[in-house]
């Protein structure tokens, strides 16, 4: 099937920043109006000897922002991001013009206390949440944050791999709405890590005691590696959260399809 090049804009990369080997952040203009709310994600594309390949990324960026923004793994295997990974300031890239996604801020059941989990690039969302939240609280124009408090645990192998650490870590020291705790799963690797350490399941149930988050006032969001969310869900639901109450943004297993973008 010809897909339609209506469909599409012509981006280019604005910039990059590489966290690791296998990690980059990219800021992209997505080459024409690009409207999207916190926690979706926009499609990206290229297209090499005729053949389209194209995978869902989800955005850090905040629709304040005029770039868009992505936390992207480097898959060695896989049919995207060994050519994103090529891409320099200027390179292009094709960037679908509807942004999709329903993993959006719960600002309608009445629970005010957000529970974010993420592994490593699946924060991506959570970033662009609290950017947003933030751009609110500061200009004193919107209604959030209110009554509404965020709690972000992440979790990652190593230190390295938290691309947004620093950003985060400030918000949590500025905004008393938001608290940030990443966690490193392999601290032996690491001696000179002081913060948490475990996985993000192993932490659950600490967490939610010390921030004394209930069922009924909290809704949690799950981003990242399925195990992660498949364990963190299990936990939850013995807890006594409701379904509803449970939102999921599971990213594709390196050994299925590429990671980094929703599944």
């Amino acid at each position: 099937m010809t897909r339609s090049p209506d469909k599409y804009y012509q981006a280019r990369v604005l910039d990059r920043r590489d966290v690791s080997r296998d990690l980059c952040i990219l800021r992209i203009d997505p080459g024409g109006p690009f409207e999207y709310r916190a926690g979706q994600y926009a499609t990206l594309g290229l297209e090499q000897g005729g053949v389209r390949t194209e995978r869902p990324y989800s955005m850090a960026s905040s629709p304040y922002e005029e770039a868009l923004e992505f936390f992207v793994e480097l898959v060695p295997k896989g049919g995207l991001t060994p050519s994103l990974f090529q891409l320099k300031s200027g390179g292009a890239l094709l960037c679908r013009k509807v942004a999709k996604g329903r993993f959006l801020i719960d600002l309608r059941s009445g629970r005010t206390n957000h529970l974010l989990l993420s592994t490593v690039t699946g924060v991506a969302p959570f970033v662009s949440y609290v950017r947003t939240v933030y751009r609110d609280w500061n200009s004193g124009t919107s209604p959030m944050p209110g009554k509404h408090r965020f709690f972000c645990l992440q979790g990652a192998s190593r230190s390295f791999e938290f691309g947004y650490r620093e950003e985060l870590e400030r918000y949590g020291s500025e905004a008393p709405w938001f608290t940030y705790v990443p966690t490193v799963s392999r601290p032996w690797d690491e001696p000179h890590w002081s913060g948490e350490t475990g996985r993000v399941e192993d932490l659950l149930r600490k967490y939610t005691e010390a921030w004394r988050l209930r069922p009924n006032e909290t809704t949690a969001y799950l981003c990242g590696h399925p195990k992660m969310i498949e364990n963190c869900r299990g936990i939850l639901e013995r807890a006594q959260w409701k379904k509803e109450a449970v939102l999921e943004e599971a990213y594709y297993q390196a050994a299925i399809k590429e990671a980094g973008g929703p599944a």
